[in-house]
């Protein structure tokens, strides 16, 4: 009986030792899969991350699309604009050195005249002075405006019409002044002499220009509905004046 017992242990031994390895196995794999479950989740987390960072530089890109393309249309107006305005700003000086040109005329055959013992044209009411000190203001004014001395100008020419106010270069002062102004970027000033150009003086020759200024200044001024009345009223009131071929043009009309 006693030698049957170490027999019958190790019998048992052996019928137990594969049961517990089979728990062993099962542990391991329970172990294994649950460490394939968090490996798993943890790349699933990363993808998501990912797409989430894909979507929102996506979005990104669209909204700096969507930019670029707003800045292009802002620079297409602010190119059309700068086009516009320099082609204005060209047909001002050549509009400007022509009339200058016939005011240099006159004022020289003024001077002649006063130098020769004429007396400067002016109203019959118009007090003793000297013609010649009338016609040296004006024309010092318009050579500085020659010059492209605008704001030198400007002002020569506002004191001008101060010192002669029965002077009959009024009209052409008053407008020349408010050209002055239009350059040195005093648009609304040159508006207000534009315009006593246009009221008080609507039958001289520098009527219709003085007009096509104010409508010019009308137009910086950002009234570009007020500006183009202002050019359909030239038309309609001078319409054989070279003022109203550059409003025709500029209202688009044959």
């Amino acid at each position: 009986m006693k030698n049957l017992l170490p027999f019958l242990a190790a019998c048992l031994l052996f019928v137990m030792m594969p049961a517990r390895a089979g728990l062993f196995d099962d542990d391991e794999a329970r172990r294994r899969l649950e460490q394939v479950r968090v490996d798993m989740d943890a790349r699933i987390e990363k993808l998501e991350d990912a797409a989430r960072a894909q979507l929102q530089l996506m979005n990104q890109l669209e909204a700096l699309r969507a930019e670029i393309a707003k800045l292009r249309g802002q620079l297409e107006v602010t190119a059309n604009d700068l086009d516009q305005s320099q082609k204005r700003q060209k047909d001002f000086y050549v509009d400007l050195d022509t009339r200058l040109r016939k005011v240099e005329t006159s004022v020289t055959d003024l001077t002649q005249k006063v130098a020769a013992g004429a007396t400067a044209p002016r109203p019959a009411d118009m007090p003793a002075a000297d013609p010649a000190q009338e016609t040296r203001d004006y024309e010092a004014a318009v050579n500085l405006l020659r010059a492209s001395k605008y704001v030198d100008a400007s002002v020569a020419f506002r004191q001008f019409i101060k010192n002669w106010p029965k002077s009959s270069f009024l009209p052409g002062a008053n407008y020349w002044a408010a050209s002055a102004l239009f350059q040195a970027r005093d648009v609304e000033t040159a508006s207000e002499y534009y315009g006593k150009v246009v009221n008080n003086w609507p039958d001289d020759a520098l009527a219709p220009d003085a007009m096509l200024g104010l409508s010019n200044s009308q137009q910086e001024l950002g009234d570009a509905k007020l500006a183009r009345k202002t050019l359909e009223t030239l038309v309609s009131k001078y319409p054989k004046s070279d003022a109203a071929k550059t409003a025709k043009q500029r209202l688009g009309k044959k």
